[in-house]
């Protein structure tokens, strides 16, 4: 694999994240901590020069892309951080879908009785070893890394991996869902269901509407900004209630939009500013007995 080919496609969306999240770590105003995020920018080798500090970035905290937006994927994995930490006493696995370039089984406090399953493509999880491996990273849980594609039958390769589906898990969909197409999201959805005992947890993120705001003019720098048009990467498929599917099928929940938890922490995107990144959701539950 060349480290170039995480500039194709929705892989590119796993490093423009890490550099937003290298860009948190190192603001006066951080809401996480992720020393490995600049480590993934910096390492590969993008067509594109990504920012790892605010102060790369000419307009700074102005800046509609790396600032607006930056501040938006800040507060996105700040609320699912707190979520996951919430969550893992309670749920001896965690499976992180379309883990992307993230390290919470590295960064965060969990106990050490947690296994956790991260599942994203092939050259992602690739590249995310050889970098973590060169700087001689560990998790201090029991963590696995496997490639599966998220529209075949990743549930193999989880099981095969150890996965109990009798015991509570807590499964993450963060900046996923959206790139799906319906049917997957409906089957991927059906399966996690599947797979979850009682008292197992979801974190997850929509945007209702995807498909009209592909184009909006947010997304017009992307490409000069990231190599890929990040707005061309959402499905233009109707999109599936997913959250309402869920509490169809036993779960308890809770759908909120981002301003919520940009109240919450006191920092995220500025609301006054209309646009597609107020229109995510992010929804959070339990499996009832």
């Amino acid at each position: 694999m060349s480290d170039s080919d995480l500039a194709a496609g929705v892989s590119s969306t796993a490093l423009m994240v890490a550099a937003a999240r290298a860009i948190e770590t190192h603001h006066p105003h951080s809401l996480l901590r992720d020393e490995y995020a600049e480590h993934f920018v910096r390492s590969a080798n993008s067509p594109v020069a990504l920012p790892t500090r605010i102060e790369d970035v000419s307009l700074g905290d102005a800046d509609p892309f790396w600032g607006h937006l930056g501040r938006f994927f800040a507060v996105r994995a700040r609320t699912f951080d707190d979520f996951l930490v919430d969550s893992a006493p309670h749920t001896p696995q965690i499976v992180i879908l379309g883990a992307g370039l993230d390290t919470r089984a590295l960064r965060l406090d969990l106990p050490p009785s947690v296994t956790c399953y991260e599942i994203d493509r092939h050259d992602v999880l690739t590249f995310k070893s050889k970098v973590l491996g060169s700087l001689g990273a560990l998790s201090p849980v029991p963590h696995h890394l496997l490639p599966a594609d998220l529209a075949d039958d990743w549930p193999s390769a989880l099981l095969s991996a150890g996965f109990n589906p009798s015991v509570p898990t807590t499964w993450i969909a963060e900046g996923l869902l959206l790139y799906l197409p319906a049917p997957v999201e409906t089957s991927l959805i059906d399966t996690l269901n599947t797979l979850s005992a009682p008292g197992s947890r979801v974190g997850l993120e929509t945007l209702p509407g995807q498909d009209s705001l592909r184009d909006h003019t947010l997304f017009d720098t992307s490409t000069a900004e990231t190599g890929s048009h990040l707005g061309g990467l959402f499905d233009p498929d109707p999109r599936p209630d997913t959250p309402a599917a869920l509490g169809a099928a036993g779960w308890t929940l809770t759908t909120s939009p981002v301003d919520t938890f940009t109240r919450r922490y006191g920092r995220g995107p500025d609301p006054s500013i209309p646009g597609p990144i107020l229109q995510s959701r992010f929804t959070f539950g339990e499996k009832d007995a």
